[in-house]
């Protein structure tokens, strides 16, 4: 993690000016926004951080929020080439193989999934058939990866802290920054997850307020705080200025502070028991012996 952290924007091949298209779809159920970005110049696709929908009493797994990606998607004749996780969610599900398999397109999510796969396969008992090598994704994404999507040229930067896994993907002059960052007035994502850190999170969302100030930001979530409208735009000159939690020069050691004793009074997410099973397969529901799709309760392991 020291060395992504360390490394300089300088060094990322930031290009202001491409303008991609972006459509988000906001999912009321998990409070997730999953996006469509198109190359400007072709009719080329990404979808980023995709949901499956799951009632968790009854068991049951639909994909009406997915559709809605993919009848835009058809609506507008584009051509999907990837689907992309930003990193391994705790509340929701994605539906990258569904999609994948209506689109074709390639999987993608940072390298460091094989931790959390380690970690999570340990708590969930999944045994030596679960590959902890990050094989489920078509693609593992190291700290400063380069891959187009159509003629635009993206990359992936790394920003542990919420996850080891997280990373914010950078196309043009937008930014997908997952769960690193929320709104100005939501602040920031916990850090008490296995293998977060609040000091190491700072240091993330501080490259991220490093690329321009006129950079779009689209944030991963968003719960309207104080019964605002949802939103899931702004950038990094706003974030600077007025982020809750790190904007308007707030230091490290006061982010620290306020994220642990914060996360100490979070409970756990609703839906990360059948998210963290699913997320860490790539969007595979996992079965049992006979083929049967079936999730797991570890007791007293979370």
């Amino acid at each position: 993690m020291t060395d992504a952290i360390a490394t300089p924007i300088g060094a990322y091949p930031v290009d202001q000016s491409v303008k991609p298209e972006v459509q988000g779809f906001y999912d009321e159920a998990t409070a997730t926004i999953s996006y469509i970005v198109k190359d400007p110049t072709s009719n080329a696709c990404a979808i980023i951080d995709s949901v499956m929908d799951i009632d968790y009493a009854a068991g049951r797994i639909t994909f009406d929020h997915a559709d809605l990606l993919i009848v835009e998607i058809e609506k507008q004749g584009l051509k999907l080439e990837w689907i992309i996780e930003t990193h391994a969610h705790a509340d929701h599900l994605s539906a990258a193989p569904y999609i994948q398999q209506k689109l074709g397109g390639m999987i993608g999510i940072g390298e460091n999934i094989k931790i959390v796969q380690e970690v999570f396969g340990k708590i969930f008992n999944e045994g030596t058939e679960f590959q902890r090598d990050g094989s489920q994704f078509d693609a593992l994404f190291t700290d400063g990866m380069t891959y187009k999507i159509g003629n635009m040229t993206a990359f992936a930067m790394h920003t542990p802290g919420h996850t080891p896994a997280c990373m914010v993907h950078v196309m043009g002059d937008v930014a997908f920054v997952g769960d690193t960052l929320f709104m100005p007035d939501g602040g920031s994502a916990r850090a008490d997850f296995p293998g977060g850190d609040a000091g190491t999170l700072y240091d993330s969302i501080q490259k991220v307020l490093s690329l321009p100030d006129e950079t779009r930001l689209f944030m991963c979530h968003d719960y309207g705080p104080n019964g605002r409208d949802i939103r899931w735009e702004t950038t990094v000159a706003e974030e600077k200025a007025h982020n809750i939690h790190v904007g308007g020069g707030k230091s490290r050691d006061e982010f620290i502070k306020m994220r642990t004793e914060r996360d100490a009074t979070l409970a756990m997410p609703t839906l990360i028991i059948p998210s963290i099973q699913v997320n860490i397969r790539a969007g595979d529901v996992p079965t049992d012996q006979d083929g049967n799709q079936m999730l797991k309760v570890p007791v007293n392991k979370l």
